[in-house]
């Protein structure tokens, strides 16, 4: 099981939630994570989402400030040459 992490001075660090859950994507989510109790799968998947939150506002200001080029962004088309005859 993981240590507590710090939390803001007004949010606890663990709150007990009780939740309806797919028990196939725990299953698969535990095996796939290593974890070793279905707690633990969940506080590993919300870090996993968390770090690739954060990658993606990372990487958007980069790129908002010029530092990344947009490799999804349509191609700039060059004018066509005409050849006279």
């Amino acid at each position: 099981m993981t240590t507590p992490k710090k939390s803001h001075a007004s949010e606890p660090a663990f709150a007990r939630k009780n939740m309806d859950i797919d028990v196939r994507k725990l299953a698969a989510a535990r095996k796939f994570l290593g974890a070793s109790s279905d707690t633990e799968t969940v506080d590993l998947a919300l870090d996993d989402i968390v770090f690739h939150g954060e990658v993606s506002s990372a990487l958007d200001r980069l790129a908002a400030l010029g530092g990344l080029d947009d490799i999804y962004a349509e191609p700039e088309k060059k004018p066509r040459r005409v050849r006279k005859s």
